[in-house]
């Protein structure tokens, strides 16, 4: 069961989702299944660089190359402008 600080957060963005016009639950599961993924990937990274700013090396197999940061979330949550954001989401080809 879901109790106090995370219930809050979920019903935050249950609500948010709601006022912006995407009311589907299926829907709204998908958007948040697709921002926790874009999250995880990022904290892969952020880990990986970590280890090689500890080794002294290069990072091993990077998700995110040079012309992709913009893509990570740790970029992605402090974006201001929802189009730039909507941009973002839809860009179907990722370039290197």
């Amino acid at each position: 069961m879901i109790t106090g600080d995370l219930k809050s957060k979920v019903d935050r963005l249950w609500t948010t989702f709601w006022n912006n016009g995407i009311s589907n639950p299926l829907s709204v599961i998908e958007q948040i299944s697709y921002l926790l993924f874009i999250k995880r990937l990022d904290d892969l990274e952020q880990a990986k660089e970590r280890k090689a700013q500890r080794l002294d090396c290069d990072i091993q197999n990077p998700t995110f190359g040079p012309g992709q940061q913009h893509l990570r979330w740790s970029h992605f949550k402090n974006l201001d402008d929802s189009e730039e954001m909507l941009r973002i989401v839809r860009f179907r080809e990722i370039k290197e």
